[in-house]
């Protein structure tokens, strides 16, 4: 039975959303040879993560529950949105690819 104040959907033996938004923009990036179509998944996903983590973690901090789950999300999506604004700056500051022209 999930707890009054628990998040919305999450149970204890559940994985956090952070941590599958993050996986998934992190994976993107090695699972996927096509860095021009990568940063487009991988953008929103970490973004999406990164918010989602944040509320997971304040709820765990209320709470005075485990955060283990929600830092882990929250390094996840950094990493998968860093990854994907470097690449976008990069592609935006190097005109001379071919991809642009």
């Amino acid at each position: 039975m999930t707890h009054t104040d628990a998040p919305t959907g999450y149970r204890s033996g559940q994985m956090s959303l952070s941590v599958v938004f993050g996986g998934a923009s992190v994976a993107f990036w090695f699972c996927c040879p096509f860095w021009m179509l990568v940063w487009l998944m991988a953008l929103p996903l970490g973004l999406a993560g990164l918010v989602r983590g944040s509320i997971e973690y304040r709820a765990a901090s209320r709470q005075s529950a485990g955060r283990g789950p929600s830092v882990t999300g929250l390094a996840l999506s950094s990493i998968g949105t860093v990854a994907a604004v470097a690449y976008m700056i990069f592609v935006f500051t190097h005109p001379d690819l071919p991809i642009q022209e």
